[in-house]
């Protein structure tokens, strides 16, 4: 299993910046950032194009109800990103969202040449994003349910006869103490978004029972050896306690993989 890390794209850019260098130099896979609504995570993941060479370089996600399409081919273009190492995230909220979403990869696919991440939360998004994408990312789930939903996925592929995409996880990660509280307000933002409450009801399980809070680098390791398996890249969410570069670098190293 590979490892990713993703930070929140209204992070101070010099964080974004010595995290992305600190990725690619620990043997990272990819470097993530969200799109969080007002913030441009593509003018983000840009300032770490810039500073790096190799990682793969993803936006978790793009809503196509509020950016569509051809706004997102803009965006790519204009901030220069290098199409051979772009995970385009892209999903959608319900009403009409497996439509948006088919609709939405056809057009990306015309246009660009790099791969298209689809966001999956229910059933049929994550049959959809078989069919279709090159890749899915789940979020705030259990390794459990990531596996059943890894298999409707699977489904997808099959019904489509195509290659199986590749599979992501977001988790969110904290170490130490002074981290849970950030971490506690995370989950229960999430726990409040209808279609994610709908989610957590399914698997019978708190927001924060989807994370990764540990007091030691030794227990995060251990805590991330229960997805081995199960996805093919894990993406470490970083929670940490104010956001600065010391402590966003101390829990990419704490976490680094193998």
């Amino acid at each position: 299993m590979r490892q990713g890390f993703a930070l929140f794209a209204g992070i101070a850019p010099d964080v974004i910046k010595a995290t992305a260098r600190e990725t690619e130099s620990l043997g990272y896979a990819s470097f993530w950032v969200n799109h969080p609504g007002p913030v441009d995570g593509l003018a983000a993941l840009a300032a770490a194009a810039r500073e790096t060479r190799r990682v793969s370089l993803g936006i978790g996600v793009i809503p196509l109800n509020t950016r569509g399409p051809q706004a997102v081919v803009e965006g790519v273009r204009a901030n220069a990103l290098p199409l051979e190492r772009l995970l385009l995230g892209v999903g959608s909220p319900n009403p009409g969202a497996l439509a948006r979403v088919r609709g939405g990869v056809a057009e990306l696919r015309a246009a660009l040449s790099t791969k298209l991440i689809v966001a999956a939360l229910g059933p049929k998004m994550c049959e959809l994003a078989g069919e279709v994408a090159d890749g899915v990312l789940f979020n705030f789930v259990t390794p459990e349910h990531a596996r059943a939903s890894a298999e409707l996925v699977r489904a997808g592929a099959r019904k489509a006869g195509r290659p199986v995409p590749t599979l992501y996880s977001y988790v969110r990660v904290a170490l130490g103490a002074a981290s849970r509280p950030r971490l506690q307000d995370e989950a229960e933002r999430y726990g409040k978004i209808p279609a994610y409450a709908d989610n957590f009801a399914r698997m019978g399980v708190k927001p924060i029972d989807t994370t990764i809070m540990a007091e030691t680098p030794v227990a995060l390791r251990s805590a991330i050896t229960r997805w081995q398996g199960v996805v093919d890249e894990l993406v470490l969410r970083a929670i940490t306690p104010a956001d600065t570069t010391d402590e966003t670098l101390a829990l990419v190293r704490a976490a680094r993989p193998d």
